[in-house]
């Protein structure tokens, strides 16, 4: 399967971010993409006021990019932000395409490195899988990187692929944290991963240099089930399309049998 990696970096205006989801996803299609996968708050970015912006699920934003996967026959994971019952918002990925109408919401919240995410952000507690030209694929979102059960649980549920939409705070260590853990995790499962993270408001910004909300370091990565980077971006606005072979996981699953050797 043909996956896309859309890196870009979301303003405080949804109407202009889903303009550049589209366009996102066009570009995704004429590179023959099935599956192109968007930052977490591509909507909206985080410092911006997530209830004053929040959209359920049938709402205009959402709607925009259904229009778009349908326009283009793609399958298209975005990051938004969805009404929650007891007034926070939920951390949301819409996953929308042909034959897919899903939604994940981030089950851990980022209440580390003095944010605290969970004081406007109720936390989900589905695992969610889709299907994609018959290669299953699970959903994870930003800190959800830090919780290797969440990715077996993927793996468990059939998918080969785990997504990772986000937008990862800058910080000391942090880009270097990004790099290990998306590694990991692809062991720890015997998944390809694809984390797209937001880029880097100013890509010549010293990523050591924290910042007051995580507004996204870039450097967005396809790696393979055996945990190596097999595509990386940089710090700005980019894209990167690469093939995921569900085959190659299940022969890496047989060599390295971590899955079936679990005991806890």
């Amino acid at each position: 399967m043909r996956i896309a990696l859309c890196q870009m970096t979301a303003s405080t205006d949804p109407k202009q971010n889903l303009a550049e989801v589209q366009d996102h996803v066009r570009h995704a299609a004429r590179e023959g993409a099935r599956l192109a996968v968007l930052p977490e708050a591509a909507m909206v970015r985080f410092g911006a006021s997530l209830g004053a912006v929040a959209e359920p699920l049938d709402g205009p934003w959402a709607e925009g990019v259904r229009a778009v996967a349908r326009e283009t026959g793609v399958t298209v994971i975005a990051g938004m932000f969805t009404p929650a019952a007891d007034g926070r918002v939920a951390n949301t990925l819409l996953a929308t395409g042909p034959g897919v109408e899903e939604s994940y919401d981030k089950i851990h919240l980022y209440d580390a490195f003095g944010f605290r995410e969970s004081d406007t952000v109720a936390a989900g507690s589905r695992v969610v899988t889709i299907d994609v030209d018959g290669v299953r694929v699970g959903l994870a979102t930003c800190y959800d990187l830090r919780f290797p059960e969440l990715f077996r649980a993927h793996a468990d549920a059939g998918a080969t692929v785990s997504v990772l939409p986000a937008s990862w705070g800058a910080g000391p260590g942090k880009r270097a944290q990004w790099d290990l853990l998306v590694r990991a995790r692809a062991l720890d499962a015997t998944v390809w991963v694809a984390a797209v993270d937001q880029s880097a408001p100013d890509p010549e910004a010293d990523p050591e240099a924290p910042t007051k909300t995580p507004s996204g370091v870039g450097n967005s990565a396809l790696i393979g089930p055996d945990g190596t980077v097999r595509a990386q971006l940089g710090a700005a606005p980019d894209l990167l399309v690469g093939e995921v072979d569900a085959e190659e996981a299940l022969r890496v699953r047989r060599a390295v049998a971590v899955l079936d050797n679990r005991r806890l």
